[in-house]
């Protein structure tokens, strides 16, 4: 069932994106009357799914979910129709109208996904507002509870200060910024401490798989979530929500710290102090020899660790007006984040390209629960990133024909038709190859 619901997500948030795309280079065509002989979601090689001719259009769904298009007569594109270009040209085509209109037609898509990912992000501002833990809510610092943190350099208790010189105000953006980042800066015993990220840290990140997110955490504190009867506490009074608060007269506040000192006291008799409900008590119990309490520590939600008096949550809501320039600031900082990140791709000494995923990892970020907020916030992200990867400079790409037409309205040479088939078989070629690559990685990682 939560397959499903992420394949419905999925299926309904891309389907949306390839309509508004090719319906931004359909309407422009249609206003400069350009003909455009087909309207496809999908892509239909030997036979469609549905297809239904209105006036001179033919609109259909296609069986092969990769993306879609519109045939707009006399221009060399995806459906690779050289036989109408051997033919005199004819004034409703492509290839007959001014560079310029030309420019405006192949803009239309990327120009629709740029739009709609900023309107996305203003409704969201504006019916959900925001809620997050602020950065400098974190007062006693992070937990770098593994060793990808360690690697970085991160100790339990750093106060990040900022990445590259800039303060992040928002701890669950931590992550990404240091994805992104060169530097950081923490507050380390009243000091402040300056480290280089390792260049392949994204590449260990990666390898890490599902729980990349789990190296940044803020400190949780011991909270038990089950004690099992056949452990060497399963006879004593220790409760499920009981907080561990003191151990042998040790005040305790965070989990982090009540590791180490059950280690040193391994086969002895304790006294735990814990929090239950509103009142405080004294239970005796034992450490076994392993250096454990045999209970299950459970890591509550921020919400909850705000009930607790842990952090404080902040909350914002938007006016319409107030969330317009909130909102348009969110699509130019994804769209910030997601170059820095193809930097990142592009360059093999930081192993991103492990992390180059196709539509097995594009459907995994969507929840396996239903969420509107949650559905549009990530179609937002993605119309912001369909809109700059089709403005990529590669032939077969809305970008590819970009620089060909800015080329002709620049030095007045118009590229012939056999350079242009050429390039987009190159084109082709260098997608098809991304492609494979990219949904390789998908697989190789459910194998791994």
């Amino acid at each position: 069932m939560e397959i499903l619901i992420k394949a419905s997500q999925f299926i309904l948030s891309l389907s949306l994106l390839i309509v508004l795309h090719e319906l931004g280079h359909f309407i422009p065509a249609k206003l400069f009357k350009t003909r455009v002989e087909k309207f496809y979601l999908f892509f239909d090689y030997k036979f469609s799914l549905f297809k239904k001719k209105i006036g001179e259009t033919v609109y259909g769904i296609g069986w092969i979910p990769l993306g879609g298009y519109v045939k707009i007569s006399g221009m060399i594109d995806e459906s690779m129709d050289t036989d109408q270009m051997k033919e005199e040209p004819k004034p409703w085509e492509f290839r007959s109208k001014p560079a310029w209109q030309r420019l405006i037609i192949m803009l239309g898509g990327v120009t629709v996904n740029f739009i709609l990912g900023i309107l996305i992000y203003i409704l969201l501002m504006y019916t959900y507002g925001e809620k997050y833990l602020p950065n400098e809510s974190v007062k006693d610092g992070i937990w770098a509870q593994d060793e990808l943190a360690t690697e970085l350099g991160l100790e339990t208790g750093d106060k990040i200060l900022s990445i590259d010189g800039k303060s992040v105000q928002k701890f669950r953006e931590l992550p990404l910024e240091f994805i992104n980042g060169s530097e950081y800066t923490v507050e380390r015993n009243g000091e402040n401490v300056q480290k280089k990220i390792p260049v392949d840290f994204i590449s260990k990140l990666v390898d890490r798989g599902k729980s990349a997110g789990a190296f940044l955490l803020p400190r949780y504190p011991f909270i038990i979530a089950e004690v099992s009867q056949d452990s060497i506490n399963g006879g004593a009074d220790i409760q499920p929500k009981d907080i561990v608060v003191g151990i042998n007269g040790t005040p305790i506040k965070y989990y982090d710290e009540a590791k180490p000192i059950i280690e040193t006291l391994k086969g002895q008799d304790i006294t735990l102090t814990v929090r239950r409900g509103e009142e405080t008590k004294s239970i005796p119990a034992k450490v076994s020899k392993h250096g454990n309490l045999g209970v299950v520590w459970s890591a509550v939600s921020l919400p909850d660790l705000e009930k607790l008096g842990y952090y404080q949550l902040a909350e914002k809501s938007y006016s319409f007006a107030e969330a317009v320039p909130a909102g348009t600031k969110k699509a130019w900082t994804t769209l910030t984040n997601y170059v820095k990140q193809l930097k990142k791709i592009v360059n093999p000494s930081t192993g991103a390209y492990k992390g180059l995923g196709g539509f097995i990892s594009i459907g995994s970020i969507f929840p396996s629960q239903w969420s509107w907020q949650t559905f549009w916030s990530i179609t937002a992200f993605l119309s912001i990133m369909l809109g700059f990867m089709n403005l990529l400079p590669i032939p077969a790409l809305d970008g590819g024909h970009v620089v060909f037409t800015l080329w002709e309205m620049i030095t007045g040479k118009k590229p012939s038709d056999k350079f242009l088939e050429y390039a987009q078989v190159t084109g082709f070629v260098i997608l098809v190859a991304l492609l494979l690559f990219a949904n390789g990685n998908d697989i190789f990682r459910a194998f791994k």
